[in-house]
């Protein structure tokens, strides 16, 4: 199992500690190390948005792997439908964010500011309802209506937020776009009591998300070693009963980088990032 950071900082920083108070130096560097975590600031964090969003905005690669995501679903809805003998109807559940709509332009405008995602800007984002679909959602989601599927929109999106999504995915073209078939979060982000409440009534052909806690609650509150385990547990169901969509920006796998603190500092969160790199070991000749 990989260290993780906070056991490689509680290994070093005493080591440290000591080395600099045998130097007689441990407040100046220490108040030095302060200062430059200090002048480390959101600002430089989110320049670490450009490449992942640039490549959702700007590559063919991610129109290509989007469509790919939705042809693979229709593929996968049809053998299900034409194997399928019980007397429940059908339904899907797909997420709402970088799963059917596109964000980027939240996350782009983010980039240039001195603070990150909050509820305080991100719910005139979705009261303004500017979210684009991501590409082949809108074909897939009604040729799933046109066989008779019904769509379920499980998103973590506060009921804050209701109406400004419900007019954003309607403008966009999208089936089953009402009360019933659109669940936002109540009291929890767990969406488990969500996709049960749709399978109580429903045989659930497939789920498509960008976050695995889209498809199953044993990925949440784990550590990155641990997401893995549990993806490798479940790796049959990927590209057949769920569907992963692609998300670089931000996420639940974000979270386990910071360890579930996601109030640690911008300074913190940059050495947290890098810590998990996997890096090439290979010194320059001089």
């Amino acid at each position: 199992m990989k260290t993780t950071f906070a056991h490689r900082l509680k290994v070093t920083i005493p080591l440290m500690l000591l080395l600099l108070l045998t130097g007689g130096c441990a407040s100046m560097m220490q108040q030095s190390a302060e200062e430059s975590n200090a002048a480390y600031s959101t600002r430089d964090l989110n320049e670490q948005l450009v490449m992942a969003t640039l490549w959702m905005q700007s590559s063919a690669e991610f129109r290509a792997m989007s469509y790919q995501a939705f042809n693979l679903a229709a593929m996968n809805l049809d053998s299900f439908l034409a194997a399928y003998t019980g007397s429940k109807p059908v339904a899907i559940i797909v997420d709402a964010d970088e799963t059917v709509i596109d964000n980027t332009a939240y996350e782009a405008w983010l980039i240039g500011q001195d603070f990150g995602y909050s509820s305080k800007t991100w719910t005139p984002w979705m009261e303004a309802a500017e979210a684009t679909a991501m590409p082949g959602a809108e074909e897939f989601l009604n040729f799933a209506a046109a066989k008779g599927v019904e769509v379920f929109y499980v998103t973590n999106r506060k009921m804050v937020g209701y109406d400004g999504t419900k007019k954003n995915l309607m403008a966009l073209g999208f089936p089953n776009v009402d009360e019933k078939h659109l669940l936002l979060r109540t009291d929890s982000s767990d969406k488990q009591a969500r996709r049960d409440l749709v399978a109580k009534d429903y045989e659930i052909a497939l789920l498509m998300g960008d976050n695995l806690n889209d498809f199953t609650s044993n990925f949440r509150k784990k550590t990155v070693d641990e997401r893995f385990i549990e993806t490798d547990k479940i790796k049959d169901q990927w590209g057949t009963r769920f569907i992963v969509l692609p998300n670089p920006t931000y996420g639940e796998w974000e979270g386990a980088v910071y360890e579930g603190n996601w109030g640690v500092s911008a300074a913190e969160k940059d050495q947290m990032r890098k810590f998990y790199l996997r890096k090439w070991d290979y010194q320059v000749p001089e």
